[in-house]
């Protein structure tokens, strides 16, 4: 992590969970980190969580991935500020458990559904890409996928709904990602970290006392993946809890 001691991350959806893990861990090895979420009085108090001495390299930033407009604001305000972005976690997402596929009036929160978990995606890692690019930086895209971006499970009583499609398209996403910074001829790498069942807002108790994975245990995969030498780049790593059914 020596080569990105004091440069930019962006983590998305930073506010709690896996992306407020991540946050930490990136301002623990040296990063400078723009957090990005919708809520930021809970940006601050993972600021507040940090020790002393490492808050002043925590920036929350409030900004809704969803929104285009807010996306471009947002990395331009951080390459003029700082210039340029060397890595970027797309971890912001959302799953609503309450609707099903099949009902009807579920159109405002399949939209919801779509445009943060696919859309997000899209407008952060087009406009960190360009930062990269445009600077000569050899950076690092990361996205938080799941396992249900590579098969959907059953699950009695339950509904995954649009949340898998979303995910499948992620890892579709990562390697046409993948493709596309090669031809553009960057050393831009890009990551798909699968976890399993994490202990998350978005989990409801029935879950909990299933095995399951901590935040943090996602936000070292990630570290890991960062850390690993120039020429190096682990486009898939799946990581799930010992005990996991399915």
């Amino acid at each position: 992590m020596d080569r990105f001691c004091n440069k930019i991350a962006v983590v998305t959806g930073a506010s709690s969970g896996i992306g407020a893990a991540c946050a930490v861990e990136l301002v623990k090895s040296g990063m400078v980190v723009k957090a990005l979420a919708r809520t930021v009085h809970k940006l601050e108090e993972v600021k507040a969580s940090l020790p002393e001495d490492l808050r002043q390299n925590f920036h929350p930033v409030y900004c809704d991935v969803s929104k285009e407009d807010q996306v471009i604001k947002t990395f331009d305000d951080i390459n003029n500020e700082h210039g340029g972005v060397h890595v970027l976690v797309n971890n912001a997402g959302i799953y609503k458990p309450e609707f099903f596929l099949i009902s009807k009036g579920n159109t405002d929160d399949i939209k919801d559904t779509v445009n943060t978990n696919i859309m997000g995606v899209v407008y952060c890692t087009r406009e960190a890409f360009h930062s990269m690019k445009d600077r000569g930086i050899e950076g690092h895209v990361v996205n938080i996928n799941s396992i249900s971006g590579h098969r959907v499970y059953y699950l009695p009583g339950f509904t995954m709904n649009i949340y898998p499609p979303t995910k499948h398209a992620i890892t579709a996403m990562t390697e046409t990602y993948r493709q596309e910074f090669s031809n553009a001829n960057t050393n831009i790498k890009v990551t798909s970290i699968s976890p399993g069942l994490t202990d998350t807002e978005a989990i409801t108790k029935d879950f909990r006392s299933l095995p399951i994975l901590k935040p943090e245990d996602v936000a070292n995969a990630v570290m890991y993946c960062v850390s690993t030498p120039p020429h190096v780049q682990i486009h898939e790593l799946v990581i799930q809890p010992i005990g996991q059914k399915y």
